[in-house]
Formats: C-alpha cells, sequence, structure tokens
C-alpha cells in the first residue's frame, strides 16, 4: 500500500492551528458560562422558594368566558334599546379582554369604551362618579388611557376590582353605563 503524504504550506498550518484554538476556546468558554449560570439559577430558585407568604399576593381575574358573557349582555341590552355601542371588558391591569363592536356603532366608540373600561377599573368606581371628581381634581383627565366620561363600572371580588366594563356610543353616558351595569350583573349570576 502506498500512502501518499501532503505537506502543507506553514500558513495553512498556521491558519488551521489558529481555527482549531478559536473552536476550542469558544466551546469551554460555552461551558464555564453554562456551568456559571447554574448556581445563579438555583440560587435565585431557593430564595423565591423559601419568600414568605407576606412577601407574595394573588390575585382574581376574569374568566374569557365570564368576559364574553359580559360584554353579550351589555350589547343585548343596548340593542333592545335600538342603540349601537361598541363594549369593552378590561382586566384588572387595564387591558382588553374582549370587544364587542355593535353594528352600526361609530368608529369612535371602540376607543372610547376601552378607555372609559380601563378609567372604571382602575379607579373602582363608575365612571359617571368620576367624572363629578374631574371638578376638584380637572388634572385627572390627563392620565394617559383614560377617559371620565359616563358609560363604564367596575367588577369586583371581595371589594378589589378585577376588571371594568365600558360602554360607548349611545347619545348619552347614562345610558352607556346602564347598559355596562347589565354586563356587570351578568358576570354575578
Amino acid at each position: 500500500m502506498n500512502r501518499v503524504r501532503k505537506t502543507f504550506s506553514r500558513r495553512a498550518r498556521v491558519a488551521t492551528g489558529g481555527a482549531v484554538l478559536a473552536v476550542v476556546a469558544l466551546a469551554g468558554f460555552g461551558a464555564v458560562s453554562a456551568n456559571a449560570s447554574a448556581p445563579a439559577t438555583t440560587s435565585a430558585a431557593a430564595t423565591s422558594a423559601a419568600a414568605p407568604a407576606r412577601a407574595t399576593t394573588t390575585s382574581t381575574h376574569l374568566t374569557i368566558d365570564a368576559a364574553g358573557r359580559a360584554a353579550q349582555a351589555a350589547l343585548d341590552a343596548a340593542e333592545k334599546e335600538n342603540q349601537r355601542v361598541t363594549v369593552a371588558v378590561v382586566d384588572r391591569n387595564g387591558n382588553t379582554i374582549v370587544t364587542l363592536r355593535g353594528d352600526g356603532a361609530g368608529p369612535q366608540s371602540y376607543e372610547s369604551a376601552e378607555r372609559k373600561a380601563f378609567t372604571a377599573v382602575a379607579w373602582n368606581a363608575p365612571t359617571s362618579q368620576l367624572a363629578e371628581r374631574l371638578e376638584q381634581a380637572p388634572n385627572l383627565k390627563d392620565i394617559p388611557g383614560t377617559l371620565f366620561l359616563a358609560g363604564a363600572v367596575p367588577v369586583t371580588a371581595g371589594n378589589a376590582p378585577i376588571a371594568g366594563i365600558g360602554v360607548a356610543g349611545a347619545p348619552s353616558g347614562a345610558l352607556d353605563e346602564k347598559f355596562a351595569r347589565a354586563g356587570a350583573e351578568a358576570v354575578a349570576r
């Protein structure tokens, strides 16, 4: 058997050796990084597991099913009175859970319903009451995402707000709020 021995130039040997060293160095760095992060993760887990109960909270949230029932009940109440509205249900943090835009509802009603719902849950009060507070504190209206017009009510559990139902599009805030209350009553059933 005849062996053929190839010789590489000095330049090729240096380049190949450099590449091999780079791969070995990166592999070693990755192993050290992985090992260095493992104890930190374990320590964080141990710390969080040892946290006293008074350092944590539990919150109650409206389910998607309940939010859907509430929005539909509010929309149905409005339709019975031939009103074209949009209904929004937001969670405790003001995030929209569901929005139903009724047939013929105005384009402005979508955002208005969401902002009213957010305002009601943020202050745990119907927006009709909050609109009255603007006389004493007119700067409240400058808070981003709020709308101090009648038409929304909070949904509570144990006196804590867990959601807001906002309605917009009826000719008056009193009607909007009436429909929002119908939605809240649907959750209570």
